[in-house]
């Protein structure tokens, strides 16, 4: 292919045709087989504005002649002064009218001519894969077309040569003024079919017409003869034979063969490698996952997913996650709930009072102020005595109308076993939900029976649960001494039980320690579906001792024989004593009394030892 090939007449033809359509002179789209074709386009200021624009109407000209499409032609343009930029990319259109939009809105840069920094620029990104060029192991042609119109203003033989060398074929193209060593310096060889020099810009569709003539060369491949088992490419009057992915090309060129990279033994699968065409990837085993790097196999932790709902344990197997209970407990029916193994029901414990199992052995508990014999079943006896005992009633919708009534009769059953005077045991309660409500305070009521008649009369309350609140009116108002609580230089124990039977809807634990340290010795009554760990930062330690539980209403009877003896008054304040204190001037006159007469008494009794005597002289004298 040489420069100037057209006689003069057509070339006139093609003069008075609109530079667009003389490109397209030549008939239907070339089929050169897949190609990727970059355009270099030199727009410094030496450009003109007018000669600028017969550019680029020649390049949407010369791209209405191509074959175009990702399969097919790729084709980028780029333009360059002092600067590279991209104008669009090798992989971002496949349609010739979406090229024509990006060139016709092309503003020239107006500045130098560094045209081996366009060499590079094209070389290292418009060619690269990112940028939609086809791999090299794909074979596909690289042409640059060079389009200047000056020398360049930077050196361009040695970026030129790096180029060339990475398999582009370079065509350049010169205009008017431009430097023809240059052009020689930035080309291919043989340079006669290379390098063009032109006159004008209006003279450059001479190069559109005989370059395009070199692209539209025979098609080989359409021949037919060629061989190819899969795909024949034909680039630029040559073919080759490619295999489709997955295949690979025989030795022969042209037959292919499957690549089983699993045979190979390189894939380092630690379980099962599944070979597909030209690929492969790893499978682990049931039970296994694989690693991020796509080979090795790590056991699938079934409990990590914290959906496992184990009580204790949760132990991964290869079929999934199962439930494993510490020792001394059993795993329930629903193979996730444990249960502590009750040696009290599988043993004669011998225990008086209360029998406690912790799964791995047993021992027996007395009520506060008893002590555990010697025998370590009996228990100390305790004497009947004084306590001051409020009860807070959870009152709350979840309760139920039918069960407060049993609450209620529990409640009562409760206080047939106290000494209900007001010397003797005083009984306070209060109910609570969404509020507190004293129903009566300790000093109120002085018989049992009288008690027992204001609890029947209680009304139920409803809805919600403030546990904490309860506990607050428990210790800031219930024993208060205007409430009918005794001094405490008394020494009257003081006892509060709650007895509830849901989770409390605010926090409990500030006045649960208040309570406890406050002196009152606190008890805690579960039903349903009330929470074990709130019951047992209600009560007092020892929590064996300080908490009960009952599945349901219904089965609260049980817990009566182990409030008997655990609500046991302190020694030494037995029932019927008048409690009165010791400094009181009513106390110390009845002291001073007492003591003048015993001191009467001891006289009296020595006057009557010494006449006694005295009588015993005289017998014996007188025998």
């Amino acid at each position: 292919m040489r420069g100037l090939l057209c006689s003069p007449l057509p070339l006139l033809l093609l003069l008075l045709l609109p530079w667009e359509t003389q490109l397209q002179f030549t008939g239907p789209k070339c089929r050169s087989g897949p190609l990727d074709l970059v355009f270099v386009i030199d727009s410094s200021r030496s450009v003109r504005p007018f000669e600028f624009e017969t550019m680029r109407q020649f390049l949407v000209g010369l791209l209405r002649g191509l074959d175009v499409g990702p399969n097919a032609t790729r084709v980028g343009v780029i333009q360059y002064s002092s600067q590279v930029q991209s104008v669009f990319p090798l992989g971002a259109f496949s349609r010739h009218e979406d090229m024509e939009r990006a060139i016709r809105a092309l503003v020239p840069l107006a500045q130098g001519t560094m045209t081996g920094l366009a060499i590079q620029y094209a070389m290292n990104v418009a060619f690269s894969v990112a940028e939609g060029a086809r791999p090299p192991e794909a074979r596909v042609p690289r042409v640059a077309v060079i389009v200047t119109d000056g020398r360049p203003q930077d050196r361009v033989a040695e970026v030129a040569a790096q180029a060339r060398a990475r398999g582009i074929e370079i065509y350049a193209v010169g205009v008017q003024r431009a430097d023809v060593g240059s052009l020689r310096a930035m080309a291919s060889p043989p340079l006669n079919e290379h390098v063009f020099l032109v006159e004008s810009f209006d003279l450059i569709q001479e190069f559109g017409l005989q370059f395009q003539g070199r692209l539209c060369g025979k098609d080989l491949c359409a021949e037919g003869g060629h061989g190819c088992q899969h795909q024949c490419v034909s680039a630029l009057d040559m073919y080759h034979c490619t295999c489709n992915p997955g295949y690979q090309l025989a030795a022969d060129n042209k037959s292919c063969l499957a690549v089983d990279l699993c045979a190979q033994g390189t894939h380092g699968c630690a379980h099962h490698c599944v070979s597909s065409p030209g690929s492969y990837s790893c499978r682990c085993r049931a039970g296994f996952v694989l690693q991020r790097d796509q080979r090795s196999c790590r056991a699938i932790d079934h409990c990590s997913f914290g959906n496992h709902s184990c009580q204790h344990e949760c132990v991964s197997t290869l079929s999934g996650p199962r439930c494993h209970c510490r020792e001394g407990h059993d795993l329930l029916s629903d193979g996730r709930r444990c249960q502590a193994r009750d040696l009290c029901n599988g043993v004669d414990h011998g225990c008086e009072f209360r029998c406690v199992s912790d799964g791995l052995s047993y021992r027996c508990l007395c009520p506060e102020g008893r002590q555990l014999q010697a025998d370590g079943k009996s228990c100390s006896r305790c004497r009947e005595g004084h306590v001051d005992l409020v009860l807070l009633v959870d009152g709350s919708k979840s309760v139920r109308p039918q069960n407060f009534e049993l609450v209620k009769r529990f409640v009562n059953q409760i206080v047939d076993f106290l000494d209900v005077s007001p010397e003797g045991t005083r009984v306070g309660l209060v109910q609570f939900s969404s509020r507190v409500r004293t129903e009566f305070p300790l000093g109120r009521y002085g018989t049992a029976a009288e008690v027992k008649q204001a609890v029947l009369a209680i009304e139920y309350m409803e809805r919600g649960t403030m546990t904490g609140m309860a506990l607050r009116h428990l210790v800031e108002h219930s024993f208060s001494e205007a409430q009918g609580a005794r001094p405490r230089a008394l020494n009257v124990p003081r006892v509060g039980l709650v007895f509830t039977d849901g989770r409390s809807q605010d926090d409990i634990s500030l006045w649960a320690a208040r309570a406890k340290e406050e002196g009152i010795v606190m008890y805690a009554v579960g039903v349903g579906k009330a929470v074990e760990e709130e019951l047992r930062e209600i009560a007092s330690e020892p929590s064996e001792l300080h908490v009960s539980y009952s599945p349901d209403f219904s089965t609260m009877a049980h817990l009566l024989e182990n409030l008997k003896g655990s609500i046991c008054p302190e020694e030494g304040i037995s029932a019927g004593t008048e409690l009165r204190s010791p400094c009181d001037c009513e106390s110390l006159m009845e002291f001073q009394g007492r003591t003048l007469g015993a001191l009467d008494s001891l006289t009296q009794n020595s006057f009557l030892t010494a006449r006694l005597e005295a009588l015993e002289n005289q017998l014996a004298n007188q025998k």
